[in-house]
């Protein structure tokens, strides 16, 4: 065997060494040869990609975090905040996304966007706080619907943060303690209407049993013999009065009238 094929042979094996490539478990190579792509991507593990005839496109299968930057959105209310979003997406179809658009992740990034701004602007800043959750949904589901064609497939969306003015702020701070003093004085409302009712309850169950009034001012009696005062008021009832006025004689003092001129 000369030389010349010695050299032939060597450049062969060199060629299909450097023709090797090995793909890990989440890649897939998109072959394009003599500049069409072959219906099935390649991988994972070792392939043999013969260039110059063949070229190769790595894409992974990973799920991939992109991170929409601060939007200005106005509200239906007119309010100006600045949102921003997380998304999560995912490549189902490695010859869709390399030959049905240049750059997915730029693409699916600039339409967020603009559907952060569109979906946003829709609805009200309380609609915006207090129905997150379906507005992810929504954005998600538009986004996914424009991504179908290129393989890709949208995880989730998430509305990051949600950035008010520092009037808008100082407003719902009032709302909030207007709000906390109205369900204060509510429920002090509703305690003083309970205890009148139970007053009104109480009154007209001593106006049925007189006797128990008295036996409530000998526990009232009781309660000041406690606390060891020297003083001791002890009321005594109308008709106790009128008792003894009954026997003794003596009429009650008259009224005194209510214009000097009227006395006799």
């Amino acid at each position: 065997m000369g030389i010349p094929s010695l050299i032939v042979i060597a450049v062969l094996v060199l060629y299909l060494l450097n023709s090797i490539k090995i793909l890990r478990e989440y890649e897939r190579g998109v072959i394009f040869r003599l500049g069409r792509a072959l219906p099935q991507p390649k991988g994972p593990g070792i392939i043999l990609v013969f260039r110059p005839f063949d070229q190769i496109v790595r894409v992974s299968l990973r799920q991939e975090v992109l991170e929409v930057p601060p939007q200005d959105v106005i509200t239906r209310d007119n309010v100006t905040i600045k949102v921003n979003a997380v998304i999560t997406l995912r490549v189902l179809d490695p010859a869709k996304a390399v030959i049905e658009v240049a750059n997915y992740v730029y693409q699916t990034s600039q339409f967020a966007q603009t559907t952060l701004r569109s979906v946003l602007g829709e609805v009200e800043l309380d609609g915006l706080l207090s129905h997150r959750d379906a507005l992810n949904q929504r954005i998600q589901a538009i986004i996914d619907q424009r991504t179908e064609p290129w393989g890709v497939k949208v995880v989730s969306v998430e509305v990051k943060q949600v950035d008010l003015p520092e009037q808008m702020l100082r407003a719902m701070a009032k709302q909030a303690e207007a709000e906390r003093e109205k369900r204060s004085k509510i429920i002090n409302a509703e305690g003083e209407f309970g205890a009148a009712q139970r007053l009104v309850e109480a009154a007209n169950l001593l106006a049925q049993q007189p006797i128990t009034l008295q036996l409530k001012y000998l526990q009232t009696l009781t309660d000041i013999g406690t606390e060891k005062n020297t003083t001791v008021i002890f009321p005594l009832p109308m008709e106790f009065l009128s008792l003894i006025q009954k026997f003794t004689g003596v009429p009650a003092a008259p009224a005194a009238p209510a214009n000097p001129e009227e006395r006799p």
